[in-house]
């Protein structure tokens, strides 16, 4: 079975090698419905780390293994699903180190109450960021955010 350190870390490397997301995005379905024979992930994830050259992905692998499963998932079907055209894409710039730093704990998986604990605030305090980090960004959902984050290379 893939590790999430596998999946996001090919999806990232998928960036330098783009003929790999498509396979990438392919066990990442597979990890999600378990409907992909173990030799296959094996093959397929030998292909990927050839492609790469071992320094490669082991920066991949370290990279991806900061990420959670769901975020993991996230990157790697946003390399391959540029969504619903937007008029205009979410700036990061706009936002303070503060609010930054909750956009990235945001796309690691935190709740609000663990992201509150991280941050000696209150939950009130994070939700309040968070919908002046939305308002800021037009980024409504925690996936929306999430994918800015791994857009913006906060993640």
């Amino acid at each position: 079975m893939l590790t999430a350190t596998q999946i996001a870390g090919f999806a990232g490397a998928g960036l330098a090698g783009a003929a790999y997301i498509p396979q990438i995005s392919h066990l990442i379905r597979a990890r999600c419905s378990a409907g992909i024979s173990q030799l296959r992930q094996e093959e397929q994830l030998r292909e990927a780390r050839q492609a790469l050259a071992p320094a490669r992905a082991r920066a991949a692998e370290d990279r991806g293994a900061a990420m959670s499963l769901a975020t993991a998932a996230e990157y790697a079907l946003m390399l391959t699903d540029p969504g619903p055209p937007h008029s205009a894409s979410p700036d990061p710039g706009k936002l303070s180190a503060r609010e930054r730093e909750l956009v990235t704990l945001v796309a690691q998986g935190r709740t609000n109450a663990q992201i509150a604990g991280e941050l000696h605030i209150s939950v009130r305090t994070v939700s309040s960021h968070l919908d002046r980090i939305r308002d800021k960004t037009g980024c409504h959902r925690r996936a929306d955010l999430t994918r800015l984050a791994l857009s913006a290379g906060l993640v």
